[in-house]
């Protein structure tokens, strides 16, 4: 059974940094796209980056240049890092697993997610 577990998330102001961890287990990890999704309150839920099995990566207009995605196959661990935070960036952030669809930032193409992390960002 496939189990992502996140972690990191807080409240930080504006300007500065995070860093999202997301423990995989039940799964081929290091065969596996993954991706890290975020949602605000009353808003649908985005793709922020993705990863492919072999490290290409993909990112959100919104968070290019600012967040990094990285995973570490040894550990199992997605990781998200996030800098020069903006009050638009507070949301809950979701990592999330594709078979098929390996770098999309669209939601409905992963099968598997995380519980989430809160991120808030005051200004």
């Amino acid at each position: 059974q496939v189990q992502l577990v996140e972690s990191g998330g807080g409240s930080v102001q504006a300007g500065g940094s995070l860093r999202l961890s997301c423990a995989a287990s039940g799964m081929t990890y290091s065969g596996t796209c993954m991706g890290w999704f975020r949602q605000a309150p009353g808003k649908e839920r985005e793709g922020v980056a993705a990863i492919t099995s072999s490290g290409l990566t993909n990112y959100a207009d919104s968070v290019n240049g600012r967040f990094t995605i990285s995973k570490d196959n040894a550990k199992n661990i997605l990781y998200l890092q996030m800098n020069s935070l903006k009050p638009e960036d507070t949301a809950m952030y979701y990592c999330a697993t594709t078979r098929f669809f390996c770098g999309h930032l669209v939601a409905g193409r992963y099968n598997y997610w995380g519980q989430g992390t809160q991120v808030t960002v005051s200004s």
